[in-house]
């Protein structure tokens, strides 16, 4: 079976590398040669690292065997199921799944991997909506053992058991739940993760402070602005935006030093530098 992953950022390296090391075959594509060859590093490291961080064993060149690269979403094109990973834009995911809707046969599974935007929604963008499955992969993919499964109102029953068989094959624990923007996790999670911010940017306490509290107090692996760095400032301040668009409720106003940070380049672990530095990408 051939998965054809869309999108070479953080999400989409951990799903195709959670993939091939499931046994599946994988057509990875994103816009540049480049990204993808920091793909393969990336996804060559994570495999050696592996082990060390509490998960299986695994061969980088037998995992990198099964991955395929290719510039351009028509690459995917005769994938039985095609994994949508691109950043949480909508402008953005929209024109991918415009794109994806011309070059898919008819009964391929569409997987949009978004954490924060109805399903419907993207799915309406499709001449094929009850093929369109939403799921919300946890980063790091390869190391979270369970999914939110999201249906939209279009979807079938037959898309939904293609994907459950998908996601069981990976390993992943399914939680299906109804198609709400930020559907549970993020519905709670990023307001947590914007109000730590609003703490630093009103200077009541340190990111450091923040995510003291978190894990002394709570006995959370990580504070909240040490996930935000995880995820991707960006990506935290693009959900949040999703949400509150879609609520219109001011619970939801994105922290103004989310934006600057965003702007400025800062995004957490992949830049290198966010609400922590990170010397040399560590």
């Amino acid at each position: 079976m051939v998965v054809g992953v869309v999108g070479a950022g953080v999400m989409g390296v951990g799903v195709a590398q959670n993939l091939a090391a499931s046994g599946y075959q994988v057509v990875l594509v994103d816009r540049d040669e480049e990204t993808l060859d920091r793909a393969r590093a990336t996804i060559a490291r994570d495999c050696r690292m592996s082990a060390l961080m509490g998960g299986p064993a695994l061969d980088p060149a037998a995992v990198l065997a099964r991955i395929t690269t290719a510039v351009g979403v028509p690459a995917v094109a005769k994938a039985s199921v095609v994994i949508e990973n691109v950043t949480e834009n909508w402008e953005i995911k929209r024109a991918v799944h415009a794109e994806l809707d011309e070059v898919c046969g008819p009964d391929t599974v569409v997987i949009a991997n978004t954490s924060a935007i109805p399903i419907t929604r993207l799915a309406a963008v499709s001449s094929r909506p009850q093929q369109v499955v939403g799921v919300h992969f946890m980063n790091p993919v390869p190391a979270k053992p369970v999914v939110e499964l999201i249906p939209g109102v279009h979807t079938t029953p037959k898309a939904m058991e293609r994907t459950r068989a998908l996601l069981a094959g990976m390993g992943k624990k399914a939680v299906q739940v109804k198609d709400s923007a930020g559907f549970v996790s993020n519905r709670v999670l990023m307001l947590t993760v914007n109000e730590a911010a609003y703490l630093v940017y009103e200077g009541v306490a340190t990111a450091e402070s923040v995510d003291e509290v978190f894990r002394g107090c709570f006995g959370h692996p990580m504070g909240p602005l040490e996930t935000a760095d995880l995820i991707g400032v960006d990506t935290i301040l693009y959900s949040v935006e999703v949400l509150y668009e879609h609520y219109a409720d001011s619970k939801y106003r994105p922290c103004p030093l989310l934006k600057q940070m965003t702007d400025a380049g800062l995004h957490g672990r992949k830049t290198g530098r966010g609400f922590y530095t990170y010397p040399n990408g560590s």
